[in-house]
């Protein structure tokens, strides 16, 4: 088998692949039924040696894990730190990316935009309600609230002959008519 078929036999989808399968194949078949057989042989010791390998490489690994994981105890190194400290690194490695850089510049530029217009709005606002405030309509309203309210000050101070605010004239009123609430007169 060539090198430049091997690297492409990790995809059995691939074409090299099903070509570098038809090629073995093809050297397989023509091979005599002792070479078959010997082949068949080598390849399952080579097999058995290659698994024998992968199993000592798992122990020694597992041993190794677990001599890291008590040095990390001894050092005060938890998970949770390390899970930390890789979000920290990554929000790092984010920031110092030009396209965050980019985003968060027209964020702050859209935010900037965004006062402003808010800005001249709440001012033109401002600036209408106190134009609203001179204005003589708005003035003829306020004679007209002050002077009801003149009128229904002076009513209740005429009728009980002493100066009272407008919610104690209705509680007295409803006292000496024998009601002690609105609800009352509903339910006489």
């Amino acid at each position: 088998m060539e090198d430049h078929n091997t690297a492409n036999l990790s995809d059995p989808a691939s074409p090299a692949a099903s070509v570098a399968s038809a090629e073995i194949a093809a050297e397989f078949a023509a091979l005599s039924v002792e070479e078959k057989e010997q082949r068949r042989a080598e390849w399952s010791q080579e097999l058995a040696r290659v698994e024998e390998e992968i199993n000592t490489l798992r122990t020694v690994l597992a041993s190794k894990t677990r001599h890291a994981s008590d040095l990390k105890r001894k050092l005060g190194i938890t998970v949770w730190k390390e899970v930390t400290d890789d979000m920290n690194q990554g929000i790092k490695n984010l920031k110092e990316t030009t396209v965050y850089q980019r985003t968060e510049s027209v964020l702050k530029s859209t935010g900037e935009k965004t006062a402003s217009v808010f800005g001249s709005i709440t001012s033109g606002i401002s600036s209408k309600l106190s134009q609203m405030k001179n204005s003589e309509s708005m003035r003829s309203i306020e004679a007209s609230v002050g002077s009801a309210y003149e009128n229904v000050k002076t009513k209740v101070t005429s009728r009980s002959g002493s100066v009272s605010s407008f919610p104690d004239a209705m509680d007295e009123h409803n006292t000496s008519s024998g009601l002690n609430s609105p609800t009352d007169s509903l339910t006489k």
